[in-house]
C-alpha cells in the first residue's frame, strides 16, 4: 500500500455498489443509504444553528461569543469521541458503533428541546454532538473494510452530497416551519427521525462479527503511529483551519454575515444559505462522478489540493474586502472551493492499514472538528472583541474573517512545503 495515501484510488466502476467487496449489489445499496439517512439527519443537526441563529440570539439574549460557543458545542462533543470512537470502530464494527452512539443523539435532541437557558442549550448540544459523531465514522470505516479501494474515494463524496442534502434541509424548510412548530418542536421531530435511522441501520447493516480481542496499549498510544505518520503531520494544520473552516462558516457564520453586514433579512439569509447547501450538493455529487475520471488521468489528492486550496483562499480575501457587498452566492464560491478538502480525509485513512481504519479516519475527523470548533468560537470571540474596540459591525467581522484567513494560509503553506516520503504503518 506504500503510496497510496496520496493517490485519487484506481478507477471504480460505473456504479458504487459494484464494487463492493464482500456483499452482493443490493446488500450494498442498502449499506450506503441506511448510512446516508443518519448522515443527513447528522449534517441536519450540525446546520440548523445557522438559520435558528436569529430567534435563538432574541430569545436568550446572545452575544456572538455566545452563538458562536453554542454553534461550536456541537462540534466540541464530537472531538471529544474521536479517540474512543476509532479505537470501538476497530473493536466492535461500525454498526455496534453506530447504534449506541445514536441513542445518545435522541436524548441530546430531547434535551435541547426543553433547555431553559443558555447553559441548557449548550450541555444538549454538546449531548447532540457527542451522539451523531460516529455518523461519518462509521460508513467510512465500513468503506474501507468492505467495498473496494478504488470505490472509497467515490463513496466518502457521496457521503458529504447527503450531508449536504441535511444541510439544505435546515435552511428554508426549517425556517418554513418554524412558525408553525417552534424551534423546540423541531428538535423532538428530530429525536423521532433519529430513532427511525437507529431502526433502519439496525435492519439493513450486516450482522456485527465478533468484537477483536482489546488492545492492551493505553489508548493515546495506540495512536501515536497515526500522529507521527509524516502524511498525517502534512495535512494537520490545513485540516485544522481550512476544513474546519470550511464547516464553521457553511454551519453559522455565513448566516450571521448576511444578516448583520449584508443586510438582508433572516428569511433571505435562510434562502441564501438553502441555496448555499444546494450548491454543494451538487459539488460532492460531482466529485464522486469525476473521481473516475480524474484518476484515470493520473490526478493525486496532492495535487488537486495544491491547486484548489489557494481559490478558497483568495475568495475568503475578496469577502474580507467587500464587506456589505457580499451576497450568498460569494459564500458559495468560498464552500464550494474549499470542497477541495473532501479528497484529504480518504486520502490520509488509506496511508494506513484496514485494522486501524477507524482510527486513522477518527484522529483526522478530530483534528477537523477540533478546528471547527475554534474557528467557530474564535470567529465569534473575535467580532466582540471588535466591537468593544470601537470598530463597526462590518469591520469586526472582517477583523474575525481576516484572522481566519491569515491562519487558513499559514496551513496550506505548511501543507505545500512538507514534500516528505509517504508510507504506511503497520498495524498495531
Amino acid at each position: 500500500m506504500s503510496g497510496v495515501g496520496n493517490t485519487i484510488t484506481q478507477a471504480p466502476q460505473d456504479k458504487l455498489t459494484s464494487v463492493a467487496v464482500s456483499m452482493s449489489r443490493s446488500l450494498a445499496v442498502q449499506v450506503f443509504l441506511a448510512f446516508a439517512l443518519a448522515y443527513f439527519l447528522s449534517a441536519l443537526i450540525r446546520a440548523i444553528t445557522a438559520t435558528l441563529a436569529p430567534t435563538l440570539r432574541l430569545e436568550f439574549a446572545l452575544t456572538a461569543g455566545d452563538l458562536g460557543l453554542l454553534a461550536g458545542g456541537y462540534f466540541l462533543g464530537f472531538a471529544l469521541t474521536q479517540l474512543p470512537l476509532g479505537r470501538w470502530l476497530d473493536r466492535y464494527g461500525p454498526k455496534r458503533v453506530i447504534l449506541c452512539f445514536l441513542s445518545v443523539a435522541v436524548v441530546g435532541c430531547i434535551a435541547f428541546a426543553l433547555a431553559p437557558n443558555f447553559a441548557g442549550l449548550l450541555a444538549a448540544r454538546v449531548l447532540c454532538g457527542v451522539g451523531v459523531s460516529a455518523c461519518l465514522m462509521a460508513p467510512l470505516t465500513a468503506y474501507r473494510l468492505w467495498f473496494a479501494p478504488q470505490s472509497q474515494m467515490r463513496a466518502n463524496s457521496w457521503m458529504l452530497m447527503t450531508g449536504s442534502l441535511g444541510m439544505v434541509a435546515s435552511t428554508l424548510p426549517v425556517q418554513w416551519l418554524l412558525p408553525q412548530t417552534g424551534w423546540r418542536m423541531l428538535f423532538v421531530g428530530l429525536a423521532v427521525l433519529v430513532l427511525l435511522a437507529i431502526l433502519v441501520l439496525w435492519l439493513r447493516l450486516p450482522r456485527p462479527e465478533k468484537p477483536k480481542q482489546a488492545s492492551q496499549e493505553g489508548l493515546l498510544v495506540s495512536y501515536l503511529p497515526i500522529w507521527r505518520h509524516p502524511y498525517f503531520q502534512r495535512h494537520l494544520w490545513m485540516g485544522f483551519f481550512s476544513y474546519g473552516g470550511l464547516m464553521a462558516i457553511q454551519t453559522l457564520w455565513a448566516g450571521p454575515w448576511l444578516v448583520q453586514v449584508s443586510g438582508v433579512t433572516p428569511g433571505q439569509a435562510a434562502q441564501g444559505l438553502f441555496w448555499l447547501n444546494v450548491c454543494m450538493l451538487c459539488t460532492f455529487w460531482t466529485w464522486g462522478a469525476i473521481n473516475p475520471w480524474l484518476n484515470a488521468r493520473g490526478w493525486h489528492a496532492d495535487a488537486m489540493l495544491s491547486r484548489g486550496i489557494p481559490l478558497s483562499l483568495a475568495v475568503l480575501a475578496w469577502i474580507c474586502y467587500a464587506g456589505g457587498a457580499v451576497q450568498w452566492w460569494h459564500w458559495a464560491l468560498f464552500c464550494m472551493a474549499s470542497s477541495f478538502m473532501s479528497l484529504a480525509q480518504p486520502a490520509t485513512a488509506m496511508a494506513f492499514p484496514k485494522e486501524i481504519a477507524g482510527r486513522a479516519l477518527s484522529a483526522y475527523n478530530l483534528v477537523i472538528f477540533s478546528g471547527t470548533f475554534i474557528v467557530q468560537w474564535g470567529i465569534g470571540m473575535l467580532i466582540d472583541l471588535g466591537k468593544n474596540w470601537g470598530l463597526s459591525t462590518t469591520d469586526a467581522f472582517r477583523l474575525a474573517l481576516g484572522v481566519f484567513l491569515i491562519c487558513s494560509t499559514a496551513g496550506y503553506l505548511r501543507f505545500v512545503l512538507d514534500n516528505r516520503a509517504i508510507s504506511t504503518v503497520k498495524p498495531t
